[in-house]
């Protein structure tokens, strides 16, 4: 027995890239590639620029957290998905792929900094590096920014670069 062929995506992605799940929203056609996940506003958010997507299967929304840069409002998107189908299963894979090193390192008694390193999919781009600090961590403090620096450059070492 044959299973019927789902519908061509109505998202047509950048060149060189083919889509491998989507799903519609409430607001439009949600879709995900190798590379990245397309949104109905018409954003294309790489897999090493989202943070964290949160499922809810009851109301079947899904909030997507871009990464944020310091002193700047994260990026966030909400989205109510009517059929998740493999939508899901492409954005954990894809973002757990995109994650290269994360380190959580103690900067000042019991707070730390978390070091994130990213790469894109096509691994054409270094490893992007991203810092977490916990709260209660003062990121302007010249000895927190010291520590910080000996963090980065001791994970970026990890992975071969300097």
């Amino acid at each position: 027995m044959r299973l019927p062929r789902r519908a061509p995506s109505p998202v047509t992605p950048e060149a060189g890239e083919r889509v491998l799940a989507w799903s519609e929203s409430e607001s439009g056609p949600v879709a995900g590639t190798r590379d990245a996940l397309y949104l109905p506003d018409g954003t294309r958010l790489p897999w090493h620029e989202v943070e964290t997507a949160d499922w809810d299967r009851e109301s079947g929304a899904l909030v997507v957290r871009g990464v944020g840069r310091f002193g700047q409002p994260r990026p966030e998107h909400h989205l109510v998905l009517t059929d998740p189908g493999r939508v899901l299963e492409l954005l954990r894979e894809r973002v757990t792929a995109s994650i290269v090193l994360t380190r959580h390192v103690l900067v000042d008694g019991p707070f730390g900094v978390k070091v994130i390193g990213r790469r894109e999919s096509s691994g054409a781009r270094a490893v992007e590096w991203f810092v977490e600090y916990d709260a209660g961590l003062d990121p302007a403090d010249p000895m927190v920014e010291i520590a910080v620096a000996e963090a980065l450059a001791a994970t970026r070492a990890e992975v071969g670069e300097s």
